[in-house]
């Protein structure tokens, strides 16, 4: 069959609106298909971060309560005291003894192991006197020490009412820690090592801890007095690490 010219640009010109139509109706209807499977390498930073209105599940802790406060911990001073006592904490040991507080050629006197208890005459300038096990001079930030004598203050972040005390006597010494405290108010204190400090009453009255009779770990009671109470830690040997909650309410 043949076509007149006319007839041939009628037809094409209604295969063209055609094929408009059909590529709109494809464009506008949703597709039911879904997408690529492989999402092995296309996980976006979105699809991590979860919805600010999503619900919390359902294992999810409680919240702490509003306004409590973690507990302050306080150490004892380490430097510009007394020193009676102190261990040799090399990282290369053995540790030199020297006859002068300086690093010189000929004046080793003898060597210490790590661990060993040295007894401090006194310090000078970051050196150490000794006088056993060996007589001399040892460089002090190779060795581990504490003051002898502590007495500081417990104080509370603002809003808290809790502390924790952490620290170590290095040979003999007093660490005393002093809490200004209200006559009704409860005390309580909990010992985290084997050392339970004494506590004592601003009249100086002992309330509990006493070393020779009392093996507590935990005391609370009530204070019968206002004023400055002391927890206090005595070491006439060796010395000990210790710690303790105090929480006053």
């Amino acid at each position: 069959m043949s076509f007149k010219p006319s007839q041939l640009v009628i037809a094409g010109a209604a295969g063209l609106a055609s094929a408009v139509i059909v590529a709109y109706i494809t464009v506008s209807t949703p597709s039911s298909q879904a997408p690529s499977s492989d999402t092995s390498n296309s996980t976006t930073p979105a699809e991590n971060t979860p919805s600010p209105l999503a619900a919390a599940p359902a294992n999810a802790p409680p919240s702490p309560p509003s306004g409590e406060t973690n507990p302050m911990v306080i150490r004892p001073p380490v430097e510009n005291c007394r020193i009676n006592m102190a261990v040799v904490d090399d990282p290369e040991p053995p540790l030199n003894v020297r006859s002068s507080p300086e690093v010189k050629e000929g004046n080793i006197v003898g060597q210490l192991d790590n661990n060993t208890f040295i007894s401090v005459v006194k310090e000078d300038q970051g050196w150490l006197q000794i006088s056993s096990p060996v007589e001399g001079w040892v460089a002090k930030n190779r060795t581990k020490s504490s003051c002898a004598n502590v007495n500081q203050a417990i104080n509370f972040f603002p809003g808290g009412n809790s502390a924790i005390i952490k620290g170590e006597i290095i040979g003999g010494g007093s660490h005393r820690y002093t809490l200004n405290a209200q006559a009704g108010q409860t005390l309580t204190v909990e010992s985290r090592e084997q050392v339970f400090p004494r506590i004592v009453t601003p009249d100086g009255q002992l309330l509990a801890g006493d070393p020779y009779t009392d093996d507590r770990t935990e005391w609370t009671g009530e204070l019968p007095q206002t004023g400055e109470y002391s927890l206090e830690l005595d070491s006439n040997f060796r010395g000990y690490e210790y710690e303790f909650l105090v929480k006053v309410q």
